[in-house]
């Protein structure tokens, strides 16, 4: 009888250890989090159970994935491949870089919205340092169709999951365990400063490290496993000194976290880590490696904890079952939320879909990175739900429209004389159309102007838009000495002054291109003088020159950033009639005795093209060609006539100088460029162009200019090399210059800006 009871016991006891239920808890941690995929590589790979996971932060992305039926292959390739990089900058990729929404470039370091709360005026500070768009719409594409198959509720997933976010005015952890499976990652993980919050069920939320960066109690309350295995990556913020900005935040914001697992309950892990920071992402290998020998050291311990087995094949016919379930992600109707005016969600859904009645992923990604491209909009987030009676997803676009007034500040700081500082308003509001009304005002020694005007966007089935801006712009080119480093400054011996008034009409042409048809009125007055012996009471020379143009062009971007791209293609294409008037006034030193004047009747043909080329994963190859054609003929004197003659710049500080063998009416040019990255932000260039004209001017007797055809043996060459790095408001760069000109060729700048004009008549 007892040998009876004791097989029984033993028999019963085996029943209930093959029963056994497996949680697993993951840390938050940033990139640290990617440990995790290892510790899940280990446990599959020796037929350990996965019943139930839970997660905060990086962790409930990682456990969220695997909720939702992805492999740890699957899960490595995507945090190793460019879109995952794209998700944790926030950076658009070049195919989805829309040109024709953006509106003409300026120097602008930082945006600040301006907006009337309680009867107020203020200035609202940026909430986030990353963009959000990229993630928002990746969580959306990686989860709607897992939505569709676990109707919103996460115990029906592959693995029961849960995650924590932070209610941020409550200050308390909000245990999420139904909903959007994207939107509780995505709240999950929103790290103050990092990402903008966003709001569920009326609570915004934060990243549930705050309050509770390792969800053990929160697993065993909600799904009672026997076993819970926790993997921990992070711990508690360390007391900061007082020069750390962010350890002192991290302290303030975080509260501490209990990282431990009952002893009753199960075993913890740990992979611990040095040197590697909160957004460390490109250390993925190493990352998941170092929790995969965490899984392989403790897997004795964790054996004799859990008796139980699924082998390979089980868990794979599982998620096979839970995958094959996924509908296609195709959209059908859309709505729009925080619009009230139904002329404006007219334009947002046009925007997307025109008169198309289902669109794919493909599609609307497409579309929904315009819609992003729009100043008009403050963010956009699309949720989709699926519609189990069309077999479509509805998307929901969740609007801020808000943005109606905006102030940028930025420029230029240098160690040359062409520091200028920017400030700029902008009034944006639409219905049916989207209107931009802009004003802006340079100010400094070298450049100085006022800029207003406006823009109106149509989004018919071809969205165009026309645009209409008056400018007064001021160049002041001063002579200096040869010093390498630094310059002084004497008098001016050349500032140009010019207002327009341009309109233009424009169409986009595929995502990268726009066609445009504009017209202009210029006024221009040149003062300058022959020779640098100036005196006091010397008048300059005057000629001013007042045209009219048409123009026609098609241009292509997609560079990444509007100076010192590293990737991408920039290309135009011109064709410009100009009809003007030339007045000369000489001056009181002028060896012109007389007044002139003249008419002047001339076309410009003029192309671009300035492309990269990757080499390897971190060097590329840039080409630039450039070339003019213009029967414009010579003017009254040299100066007047380079003045006004085209000028190859292809650097921002040859823009800021007065180089006369880089000026002719007919030229050639090229160029190549060498980068290599150091990093996302920071990288290595040297670049080398070649000019040469096709007919020279020259200067004559009596400082008339003279045409000289060119046999092509009159090339200069120009250079640049040095280091640039992309912050968040703008590059800063060490470069030193080379130009083929008397005195000084080489001139060594630091920088800090952009060096960009408000834009000239045509």
């Amino acid at each position: 009888m007892k040998a009876f009871f004791l097989i029984f016991s033993m028999s019963l006891f085996a029943t209930f250890s093959n029963a056994q239920s497996v949680g697993l808890v993951l840390s938050g941690g940033g990139a640290k989090g990617l440990a995790h995929i290892g510790i899940i590589r280990a446990l599959e790979e020796h037929n350990i159970p996965i019943d139930y996971i839970s997660g905060t932060s990086m962790g409930a992305i990682v456990g969220g994935l695997y909720a939702a039926g992805y492999t740890p292959d699957q899960m490595e390739e995507l945090f190793l491949s460019d879109q995952f990089k794209f998700w944790a900058t926030g950076k658009i990729q070049e195919e989805y870089r829309y040109y024709f929404r953006k509106l003409e470039q300026t120097p602008a370091w930082l945006n600040l919205d301006l907006r009337k709360t309680e009867d107020r005026l203020r200035i609202m500070l940026p909430t986030n340092i990353i963009p959000e768009e990229q993630i928002d719409f990746a969580f959306m594409e990686l989860f709607s169709s897992t939505n569709a198959v676990c109707g919103n509720n996460f115990d029906n997933l592959m693995v029961p999951f849960l995650c924590i976010a932070t209610d941020v005015y409550e200050n308390k952890e909000v245990e999420l365990r139904s909903g959007d499976l994207g939107e509780a990652i995505r709240a999950s993980m929103t790290f103050p400063l990092y990402f903008k919050p966003i709001s569920i069920d009326g609570a915004l939320v934060f990243d549930g490290g705050i309050v509770n960066n390792f969800p053990v109690k929160n697993t065993i309350e909600a799904f009672k496993p026997d076993i819970v295995i926790g993997h921990k990556v992070a711990n508690n913020s360390k007391r900061a000194d007082e020069d750390d900005v962010m350890a002192q935040l991290e302290n303030m914001i975080m509260q501490k976290t209990d990282y431990e697992v009952p002893s009753d309950k199960g075993i913890l892990l740990e992979t611990s880590f040095f040197n590697v920071s909160l957004l460390d992402f490109n250390k993925v290998l190493s990352l998941e490696d170092a929790g995969y020998q965490t899984g392989l050291e403790q897997m004795d311990s964790i054996k004799m904890l859990i008796s139980r087995r699924v082998s390979q094949q089980e868990m794979d016919a599982k998620r096979h079952g839970f995958n094959i379930r996924k509908p296609e992600l195709l959209f059908q109707n859309i709505q729009v939320e925080g619009v009230t005016d139904a002329m404006q969600r007219k334009y947002i859904i046009q925007s997307v879909k025109h008169k198309t009645d289902v669109i794919d992923l493909s599609q609307l990604r497409k579309e929904y990175f315009k819609l992003v491209a729009d100043p008009q909009l403050r963010s956009v987030r699309p949720v989709s739900y699926y519609n189990r009676e069309t077999g479509y997803f509805d998307l929901h676009l969740k609007v801020r429209k808000d943005k109606a007034m905006e102030i940028k500040f930025g420029g230029n700081v240098s160690t040359k004389p062409i520091n200028q500082g920017f400030l700029s308003l902008d009034y944006l509001f639409f219905d049916n159309r989207a209107y931009t009304l802009s004003t802006n005002i340079y100010f400094g020694r070298f450049y100085s102007s006022i800029n207003a005007g406006g823009r109106i966007d149509f989004p018919t089935n071809l969205p165009f838009y026309v645009s209409g801006y008056l400018t007064l712009n001021r160049w002041d080119f001063f002579t200096s000495s040869n010093e390498f480093f630094f310059e002084d400054v004497s008098s001016p011996f050349i500032i140009q002054d010019e207002s327009n008034v341009r309109f233009e009409l424009g169409f986009p042409v595929k995502t990268h291109g726009k066609i445009t048809l504009g017209t202009s009125f210029s006024s221009a007055m040149d003062s300058y003088y022959f020779n640098e012996s100036i005196k006091r009471d010397d008048n300059a020379e005057e000629t001013r020159f007042d045209a009219f143009s048409s123009k026609i062009s098609i241009e292509r971007n997609s560079q990444n950033f509007k100076q010192y791209a590293t990737e991408g293609v920039s290309s135009e294409l011109s064709f410009i009639y100009t009809y003007g008037d030339e007045k000369h006034q000489p001056g009181s030193n002028s060896p012109l005795n007389r007044p002139f004047s003249g008419s002047h009747k001339f076309f410009t043909l003029k192309g671009k093209y300035d492309n990269h080329f990757p080499i390897t994963r971190h060097s590329t190859l840039g080409l630039t060609l450039e070339g003019v054609y213009s029967n414009k003929k010579l003017l009254n004197n040299y100066t007047a006539t380079l003045l006004r003659a085209n000028t190859f710049a292809p650097t921002p500080f040859s823009q800021t100088m007065f180089l006369e063998n880089y000026r002719a009416n007919k030229y050639l040019a090229s160029g190549l460029k060498s980068i290599v990255e150091l990093s996302d932000q920071f990288h290595l260039r040297m670049e080398g162009y070649a000019f040469v004209p096709v007919t020279s001017i020259n200067r004559g007797d009596n400082y008339q200019a003279v045409n000289h055809p060119d046999n092509y043996s009159d090339l200069k060459l120009m250079g640049l090399g040095g280091l640039v790095y992309h912050t968040g408001l703008g590059p800063l760069s060490f470069t030193v210059n080379y130009f083929e000109k008397e005195n000084t060729k080489f001139y060594v700048v630091l920088s800090f800006g952009y060096v960009l004009f408000n834009k000239r008549g045509y």
